[in-house]
């Protein structure tokens, strides 16, 4: 279940503005791979904390 909602979750934005979509992939490429490692661990802790409250 979490996982097909993830997925319609992710297509929205190609789906509705895929130039855009590609406009910051090109960017996140240029990123530093330190600046990516922290936007993922922002992500994962997000989500953790988004589960945990639902779950209370």
């Amino acid at each position: 279940m979490a996982l097909g909602l993830v997925l319609v979750l992710e297509g929205i934005l190609p789906f509705i503005n895929p130039n855009g979509l590609r406009r910051t992939l090109l960017q996140m490429v240029q990123l530093p791979d330190r600046v990516l490692r922290i936007i993922g661990l922002s992500s994962m802790l997000s989500g953790l904390l988004i589960i945990y409250l639902f779950h209370r």
